[in-house]
Formats: C-alpha cells, sequence, structure tokens
C-alpha cells in the first residue's frame, strides 16, 4: 500500500523533529527511526491497529510519547495526524 501525509501531518511530524533534535543532538534522528518502525508495521498490518474515531487508527511509537494517527483508502495509507499524547484529539479527529 502506498504511504501518504496529509500536510498538517507532515508539519507535525517535522515540528517534532526539530524539538527533539533541539533538546539532544541526534534525538530528532531516533525520533523519525521510531516512526520508520511504526509506518512499516502499519504497511504490513495496516488493520492491527485499533479504530479509535469514526474510522481513524492509532499505532503508538516506541520511546516517544507520540502517535500515528491514520485511515485506509482502497490501496492507500493516509497519514492524518502525527500527535503527541497529551495533545488535544479534536485536532486531529475532523481530518478523518
Amino acid at each position: 500500500m502506498q504511504i501518504r501525509f496529509r500536510p498538517e501531518a507532515e508539519t507535525e511530524l517535522l515540528d517534532a523533529v526539530d524539538w527533539y533534535e533541539a533538546r539532544a543532538r541526534g534525538l530528532g534522528a531516533e525520533f523519525l527511526r521510531a516512526l520508520d518502525a511504526v509506518l512499516s508495521a502499519i504497511d504490513r498490518y495496516p488493520e492491527s491497529y485499533p479504530i479509535v474515531f469514526d474510522n481513524l487508527r492509532r499505532a503508538v511509537l516506541r520511546r516517544f510519547p507520540y502517535s500515528v494517527i491514520y485511515t485506509l483508502a482502497d490501496k492507500e495509507i493516509l497519514i492524518v495526524a502525527c500527535t503527541h499524547g497529551a495533545r488535544d484529539p479534536k485536532r486531529w479527529q475532523s481530518r478523518g
């Protein structure tokens, strides 16, 4: 399946990388590795993650308090948010 990011999700992702990298050199790269691992798992088993709102599913990154929120459409995985666990879910619920 093809993985595609909504612009808002891509912005959230880049903001998170910048934030972690500002805290410690290389931490942003570690965040990206954790993201890559969860995206690979989503690609392999897209329906294995729980539905958390309407048709949106959530996969949690290891080590980092972030989740990837996504939906399935035909042969595409659409990432609608890359969000910190403490943020209000209303920020991404309308994106699905």
